[in-house]
């Protein structure tokens, strides 16, 4: 550790000068390069701690020979230090902080219980007053599984305001029993409430009765022969008899809590949370936080639920399976209680969550050994430099040079990097129907933005000769010593697993039919395609819509916009008369008859 005494005397300055109140303190190394960021109590107290160098992790050693100056914000107290201190890190990706990589939204159930006729409905994002949630749960599966049932069950709507409106029929949900049909009057104000509120009672573990209701009224108009109301009681029965076989025994107190785990093997780290509401298993899912060798379990949990509570919603309760220091001041300042038990049912769910954990790693450890190994041989294979840290994989998607896109996606040694994916929109239109060319600006605009810290190792590109010969032809001007590009092309009668490869000054050839890296390389090619179709597929969509609005002459932004909320999509409008088109806010008859006339010439 060459610069260990010249970090230290950095340190050793920035104490004299360090404020003594709560904040955050980052330390920068050379060109400003964020090392590090922490949050404290007290700024110096803290701070001090690093020049006892000898108590440190080498993980922090390194960093403190690395510290160039240091920068302090202070703040009222450690609660909100605690969520600044989260905001950078987020925003800065400090080298040496334990990094939580989560950037996705949990879906809920969300009822809409303001509403005259509340809608139930799959929802993402932050929470709003006047709704009713149930969730989070793991995965889109788990909550349309769900919601499926609730439909059955409740025989509540799930359609949008504007079909709502506008209907003078019931759809297709009332025929198939998992609507009312409020929006023609199938059923009254008063009982669609009365529907909602067993919803509401049922999602909130309120509804010990509900089933025993539901079977004495089917009882009832059986013998009076109503069997029609019967047959619809039934289905909600076993709608949900369905919901409530997915509760576990065990669960069944529980209204409102995580469960929380780590466990660690041969330096990494997995943190797998349980997600419990209203007796029911939400789901569950694992997290593998990185830079977390040297640091302590106590210091990795606290990063994580610091991390992670402040980007989503804290249950009413948090169950570790292991105690941690700041158990106390980490619940204070999420808002929630942080419990441990000994004993008891929620001590036997934390240490199964603790053996998912276990699994969880396992298996991830597997995986990555498979990718470790399929890399190494790649390297073998294709006379590489090293072993490939980063590879990105280029593909265009068009039909007849319409909609044009070019796409990146990022295979690391963990897996695909989604974050480091780009789309490429193709800006030349005289190129559109040219995929040589359009892999030549999409390179050529990917090179002009390249860093050291995001430079590849290997550029894979899903064609053939031609393909690789444009490339080169594009990128002449930049260095390509230390970057291995090759092509894939399909083989004889384009069967997978046959496909060719192609370097410069090298000989194309396949790889052994049905081995490892052929897999691999399959693999990482067919994601690279998957996502090139799927942009373009949006790009396509969208510009649909927007071409059949913006070809009304006369209507501007704001009018396309109040048709949009109020229709709900372009096809609705479409379908509009003018009476409906009128009904908007500052649309006369004149304006209504425009539209109306220019979908139907």
């Amino acid at each position: 550790m060459v610069n260990l005494k010249h970090g230290l005397e950095v340190l050793k300055q920035n104490i004299r000068i360090a404020p003594e109140k709560p904040g955050v303190y980052r330390m920068l190394g050379q060109n400003d390069k964020v090392l590090y960021v922490g949050k404290a109590k007290n700024i110096k107290k803290r701070i001090v701690a690093y020049s006892h160098i000898n108590k440190l992790p080498v993980r922090l050693q390194r960093m403190v020979s690395e510290i160039e100056r240091m920068e302090f914000i202070v703040v009222e107290n450690e609660a909100k230090a605690l969520l600044l201190e989260n905001e950078l890190i987020k925003k800065l990706e400090p080298h040496y902080n334990i990094l939580l990589k989560d950037d996705k939204s949990f879906p809920y159930l969300m009822l809409d219980v303001k509403n005259e006729y509340p809608v139930l409905k799959k929802y993402r994002g932050e929470r709003k007053e006047g709704y009713k949630y149930f969730g989070p749960f793991a995965n889109a599966g788990a909550v349309n599984n769900v919601l499926n049932l609730l439909q059955k069950a409740f025989l509540l709507r799930s359609c949008s305001e504007s079909v709502f409106g506008h209907r003078d029929r019931p759809c297709l949900m009332y025929q198939i029993k998992r609507c009312s049909a409020p929006c023609v009057g199938k059923i009254s104000k008063e009982d669609y409430r009365k529907l909602v509120n067993e919803a509401v009672a049922f999602i909130e573990n309120r509804s010990n009765d509900l089933r025993e209701e539901m079977t004495q009224k089917m009882q009832e108009a059986s013998e009076r022969q109503d069997y029609e109301t019967a047959m619809v009681f039934r289905d909600r029965i076993r709608a949900l008899t369905s919901v409530q076989q997915g509760t576990n025994v065990e669960y069944g107190n529980i209204k409102s809590a995580d469960f929380v785990a780590l466990y660690r093997q041969n330096g990494l780290v997995c943190i797998q949370v349980f997600f419990i509401r209203s007796g029911q298993n939400c789901g569950n899912l694992p997290f593998f936080p990185i830079q977390t060798e040297e640091a302590e379990a106590d210091e990795i949990m606290e990063a994580f639920l610091s991390s992670f509570y402040a980007a989503h919603q804290p249950p009413a309760e948090i169950v570790l399976a292991d105690d941690i220091k700041n158990k106390e001041f980490l619940s204070e300042a999420i808002g929630c209680k942080i419990n441990i038990y000994q004993r008891g049912n929620k001590a036997q769910i934390a240490a199964n969550v603790k053996n998912n954990a276990k699994e969880s790693l396992e298996r991830k450890m597997s995986m990555d050994n498979s990718i470790h190994n399929n890399l190494v041989e790649m390297q073998k294979v294709f006379g590489l430099r090293k072993t490939p840290e980063r590879i990105e994989v280029y593909d265009n998607s068009h039909i007849q040079g319409s909609y044009a896109v070019g796409a990146m996606i990022v295979a690391t040694p963990t897996g695909f990097d989604k974050k480091a994916y780009r789309t490429f929109n193709i800006k030349n239109p005289q190129i559109t129907n040219d995929d040589f060319a359009m892999m030549k600006e999409v390179l050529s605009r990917r090179f002009a933005k390249m860093t050291p810290e995001n430079r590849p190792d290997v550029i894979l590109l899903d064609g053939g000769l031609g393909q690789l010969h444009a490339v080169y032809e594009c990128l002449q001007n930049y260095d390509l010593s230390q970057i291995a590009i090759i092509a894939i092309s399909k083989g004889p009668e384009r069967n997978a697993g046959k496909e060719f490869y192609h370097q410069i000054g090298k000989e194309s050839f396949a790889l052994p039919f049905a081995s490892p890296l052929a897999f691999y390389m399959q693999n990482i090619r067919d994601e690279a395609h998957r996502f090139a179709i799927s942009t373009h597929r949006k790009k396509r969509a969208k510009s649909m819509i927007k071409s059949k609005l913006d070809e009304i002459e006369g209507i501007g932004a704001k009018r396309k916009k109040d048709l949009l909320n109020y229709f709900g999509s372009a096809d609705a409008v479409a379908q509009a008369g003018i009476k409906d088109i009128e009904n908007i806010s500052g649309f006369s008859k004149k304006t209504a008859e425009k539209v109306f006339k220019h979908f139907h010439k």
